[in-house]
């Protein structure tokens, strides 16, 4: 009795998770399965894959295009990060201040991490404008200045039509939407026992010292999280390109996630793109596992010594 008892709860276990092992199995399970074999297939989305083995990747070793892609996701991924980071952190510094209607200064420096990224993309794009844009009408009399200084005309940036400004520009833009790592900083800086700041000011801690050997530490496992899941995302960074720049000028905001959209969807070379993104896939494992081996001995956990 007890062993046809088991069995009817297993049954109906399953039955009630049953929607979702469907659409795991459909949508995730399948799809990452049919990437792996179509990797190894010359498939063309009109014509049936065919198999060719490592082709796609030896193609891939010597695309220039393809290394081009990995060196804008690198450096977008070694500048956007810590500048990310940073940012977050020095803003939550000031807002976890007690000072009057701080709450409204909370809310107005989160909006812009709720906005939707094509909305975003799309106010930035006439933002970073030559002619019309804020940012260099701000500009244009810091230039005059220096201009009459120097003695040479100094011009502001070309923020979208010049290669060499094109990637900060968009590095620019993603500190705008740093206000959710912030949201996460606070919370973690709420949270660091006051004692500690008390302590060291009998001590005769300096405000520096006090944030370098009390609040980091306390903050160390935020600050890893948010630099793990930065690195994961600036990896994939796709949006602002494709809408802004179409990965221009000159290709130097053809970043990787880009290019493997336009193997699939411009160029309908599928598993082409599918080598990509399980190329992709093992960069992304692998610089994970190099910081958890890396940082962790710089992560205090409350409760361990």
């Amino acid at each position: 009795m007890s062993r046809r008892r088991t069995l009817r709860n297993l049954a109906r276990g399953l039955l009630f998770v049953s929607p979702f092992i469907v659409g795991f199995s459909v949508f995730t399970i399948y799809p990452v399965c049919a990437s792996f074999w179509y990797s190894f297939t010359d498939f063309g989305i009109f014509t049936p894959p065919r198999f060719i083995g490592l082709g796609n990747y030896r193609e891939l070793i010597a695309d220039p295009v393809f290394w081009l892609s990995m060196w804008n996701t690198i450096y977008y991924t070694l500048i956007a990060v810590p500048a990310g980071i940073i940012s977050a952190f020095l803003l939550a510094l000031l807002l976890n201040s007690k000072v009057r209607g701080m709450a409204y200064f909370r809310t107005l420096f989160f909006l812009p991490s709720i906005m939707p990224a094509v909305a975003g993309s799309v106010l930035w794009y006439w933002m970073f404008n030559y002619e019309y844009g804020v940012l260099n009408s701000l500009l244009r009399p810091v230039c005059a200045v220096l201009t009459s200084v120097t003695g040479r005309e100094i011009l502001p940036p070309g923020w979208l039509v010049d290669p060499v400004w094109a990637k900060p520009a968009l590095i620019l833009m993603g500190l705008w939407g740093v206000g959710g790592s912030t949201i996460l900083y606070l919370a973690g800086l709420q949270d660091v026992p006051q004692t500690l700041y008390e302590a060291a000011e009998i001590d005769g801690a300096t405000p520096l010292r006090k944030t370098w050997h009390i609040t980091l530490p306390a903050m160390s496992p935020i600050i890893f999280f948010t630099f793990i899941m930065g690195v994961i995302g600036s990896f994939q960074v796709f949006t602002q390109a494709f809408i802004i720049t179409q990965g221009g000028p000159a290709g130097s905001t053809l970043f990787y996630a880009l290019y493997l959209f336009n193997n699939a969807f411009l160029y309908f070379r599928l598993g082409y793109a599918s080598a990509m993104a399980w190329i992709l896939f093992v960069i992304v494992l692998g610089a994970t596992m190099l910081i958890f081996k890396g940082t962790g001995r710089f992560v205090h956990y409350e409760g361990k010594a």
